[in-house]
């Protein structure tokens, strides 16, 4: 079983309170940490917090919150924070910003914790198909090896050459499943000079030796919210597919005083 971390801040710079806003009437963070809970193997989601007005409509709706340090500089780090005063076997990075986030996707990163030679991090991808995505430089790249096992990650065109139909390009979703031990080595090393260059949070794992899995997903309908206007696609998406609004009671949001 796995414990599921959502890090959410409030001071986003290209979108102040996102999880906050609201999706289908509910916010942003009920619709990510309910369809956390619905993944076999989670054993328990919590929110990881700087913010009391996240923390409360986390409360609000029913969920599991806890407030980090206000210091953190990436989601990892607030993970980590949680998880060096529990003794959880897996613990699962979830995304505050994806809603749509399919529990099998989790579901894939948990279960390669329990093949026999179990890897340090265990991260998702899907096939890319068309030259559009693949140059986009907002599209992360993985390249794997051949046990699958990540190679590399970039914003760049990787690899080089390929053409749709080819198999070989494959676009990175961002979840990360890491044992207790490979997830506070994590935390510890300091940033890496690709890390750095790429601006890849996850390069720090391969520059330092760590192995990552890449669990391939053939569809993946996720939508990341970086901005007001992905609200609406969200949206859009949720009545073409008949997705519902995840349950409990609607928001009317939390007051700045409380």
């Amino acid at each position: 079983m796995a414990l599921v971390v959502i890090p959410a801040r409030y001071g986003s710079t290209r979108f102040p309170g996102k999880p906050l806003a609201l999706l289908m009437g509910k916010p942003l963070i009920q619709h990510v940490y309910q369809r956390a809970e619905m993944a076999r193997g989670v054993e328990e989601v919590i929110v990881a917090t700087d913010d009391h007005r996240i923390m409360r409509a986390v409360e609000v709706f029913g969920g599991n919150c806890v407030m980090t340090s206000p210091d953190h500089r990436s989601g990892s780090d607030r993970l980590g924070e949680v998880v060096i005063c529990r003794n959880d076997r897996v613990v699962v990075n979830v995304q505050g910003d994806e809603p749509l986030m399919d529990p099998s996707v989790i579901e894939g990163v948990i279960s390669s914790h329990s093949d026999p030679d179990p890897p340090d991090i265990a991260t998702a991808a899907r096939e890319l198909d068309s030259l559009e995505d693949f140059r986009d430089p907002g599209i992360v790249k993985v390249v794997t090896d051949g046990a699958g096992d990540a190679l590399y990650f970039s914003r760049s065109a990787i690899p080089s050459g390929w053409a749709p139909g080819a198999g070989m390009a494959l676009g990175h979703i961002g979840i990360y499943a890491y044992s207790r031990e490979a997830l506070l080595r994590f935390v510890s090393l300091p940033r890496g000079e690709l890390e750095r260059l790429e601006d890849l949070e996850q390069l720090r794992a391969l520059e330092n030796g760590m192995r990552m899995a890449v669990v391939r997903v053939e569809h993946f309908e996720g939508v990341g919210i970086d901005r007001p206007g992905d609200i609406q696609r969200a949206e859009r998406i949720m009545r073409e597919s008949g997705l519902t609004p995840c349950s409990g009671p609607r928001f009317h949001g939390i007051r700045e005083e409380e």
